[in-house]
């Protein structure tokens, strides 16, 4: 494992304090967290939030190593099964996706895990910060708790090329069992 993400648990158990096994395997694991949540908490569900298409700005374009102006799919979910558990933000460049991708993204309410695997999409995951984040009013209305967030980053990667940059948060007082 990346040594930045060893140290990121660490500075997280230092600022919110002990994570549980949980915790720990949803902020590092390489697979997919829908199949790790079916598992923990039932079949899970997608409520999206948002879905639209943008026009990539300067920091967006960065992330995806793409030129600005380029067309993504800005995607914002949460995921859940009888009561909400992560919130995800994504944005996805358009020109990466091939057409049944598109589809089944634009129908929204499919986790990427399963969209991907429904279309034997061969990806890896890349896990790039993992971070204690401060409640925002949007996050507390979802979750109803005060609690800090543990948040990572990471991108999906197929062919060479970011096909998926992702942000999942969740309270701290989740998943402590």
């Amino acid at each position: 494992m990346d040594q930045n993400i060893v140290d990121g648990i660490k500075k997280i158990e230092n600022q919110a304090g002990k994570l549980s096994s949980a915790q720990k395997i949803l902020l590092t694991t390489d697979g997919s967290v829908t199949s790790i949540l079916d598992i923990l908490k039932g079949r899970v569900h997608v409520k999206t939030l948002v879905q639209e298409f943008q026009k990539a700005d300067k920091q967006v374009a960065e992330i995806l190593n793409i030129d600005a102006g380029e067309t993504v799919n800005y995607r914002v979910v949460v995921m859940g099964a009888t009561e909400p558990l992560i919130h995800a933000v994504s944005y996805i460049p358009v020109k990466r996706l091939e057409s049944n991708i598109e589809e089944d993204l634009i129908r929204a309410d499919i986790p990427i895990g399963r969209i991907l695997r429904k279309h034997s999409i061969e990806s890896r995951r890349e896990i790039k910060t993992v971070y204690v984040e401060n409640m925002s009013d949007e996050l507390h209305e979802i979750f109803k708790v005060n609690s800090p967030m543990l948040t990572r980053t990471y991108n999906i990667i197929h062919k060479g090329e970011i096909l998926i940059w992702i942000k999942e948060t969740f309270p701290y007082s989740f998943f402590r069992d």
